[in-house]
Order: C-alpha cells, then structure tokens, then sequence
C-alpha cells in the first residue's frame, strides 16, 4: 500500500458482550486532524474517526456494530480521550436501510484527574517512587482486581504533568473510570497522600 497514508491503531478493549473501551491519544487525535474541542462538535471529521473506530472494533474485537450505539467520552488531562461504546439493547428494527449503520447517542464528561491501574502491587510501588518526587498526593482503590491512583495535578506545571503521565504509564494503563464510578464500584484503600504512604511503606 505504496503512498497511503497509515492510520495509526487506536486502543481498544473488550469490556463485556455489548461493551468496548478505546483509548484516544492527543496523538490519534492530531493526526486526524482533530482538536479535543471537536469532539463535542458534529462534524465530519469527527463522524470519520467513528467509522474508522467501529471498523477497527468489529475487525479487531468482532464487536458488531449495527443498531443503536450510546457513546461516552471522558476527556483526561494530558492523555487523551476514552471513548466506551455501548451497544443498545433493541436492535434497530430498519436495519434494511442503508443509510446510518450505527445511530450515535454521544454524551461527554470531562475528568481533571489523572488515573492510572496497576494489576500488581509491585508496579504501583514502583511507579509511586518514580513519581514522589513530582506529587505526593492520590487516592488509591481497588476495583475490578486492579490497583487505581488517581492524581489532582491541579498544581503541577504542564511540563511536570506530562513526565507525570509518562512515568505511570511505564508501570500501569490509563485508567478510563471515572471516581464516581470508582467510589461506587471500587473499594478505597489510601483515602489521602497515597503515594507518600505508598514510598513509606514498602
């Protein structure tokens, strides 16, 4: 494919039979031509790189993507996007008609926090040492069989955030919950300081 421009792959996963999560970076984004601002926007631009997510999602998870569809997009500082599609649960009854395959019921929330999951205690340990000397702060729970700090980098410098964000994601994955979700869901393990805790400790 001599010439064609190549389509960077975007993250995505499985969550369950009729749910997927894909992670955005700023990257994906810019190389699309796309401000953070745009997905709030309809545009075409925005429409394409949901085709392109759904066609990725059905060739790599076999997520079928015919019928209603309701989408979320959780904008995080610093690391981009996380979209979680989620499959309706009639299917469409004009599925004959060729003209939308997929109906959109897009809603947006804007996350200040960074959140990172460990699936090993050693990794966060880790990760919180190679992080104390920029923030000493977080909250850490427990959910899904994972470990989540989540960080209020209210204070740190853009440059400092963004070593932040490159440090933790060494040791773990962006995390695409949400703390309400995580409070409801998750169990809280350090409610304060949890990375100074975390260095003291072990």
């Amino acid at each position: 494919t001599e010439g064609m421009r190549e389509d960077p792959v975007m993250k995505m996963e499985r969550l369950s039979q009729d749910k997927i999560r894909i992670f955005l970076t700023f990257d994906d984004l810019s190389e699309r031509g796309i401000q953070k601002e745009d997905m709030w926007r309809e545009i075409p631009k925005v429409h394409e790189l949901f085709s392109e997510m759904m066609d990725q999602a059905y060739n790599e998870l076999g997520f079928d993507v015919t019928g209603p569809l309701a989408v979320e997009v959780f904008a995080l500082p610093a690391q981009g996007m996380v979209v979680i599609v989620t499959k309706g649960k009639h299917a469409s009854l004009l599925e004959d008609e060729e003209e939308d395959i997929y109906e959109l019921e897009v809603t947006l929330e804007q996350s200040n926090f960074i959140s990172y999951a460990f699936s090993d205690f050693d990794h966060l340990v880790l990760a919180a040492k190679a992080v104390k000397h920029l923030v000493d702060g977080g909250v850490l729970y427990h959910y899904q069989s994972q470990y989540v700090l989540v960080i209020d980098p209210e204070y740190l410098e853009d440059r400092d955030l963004q070593l932040l964000v490159a440090l933790l994601s060494e040791y773990g994955e962006a995390a695409s919950v949400t703390e309400a979700v995580l409070g409801e869901y998750g169990k809280m393990i350090i409610a304060d300081r949890a990375i100074e805790v975390i260095c003291h400790h072990f």
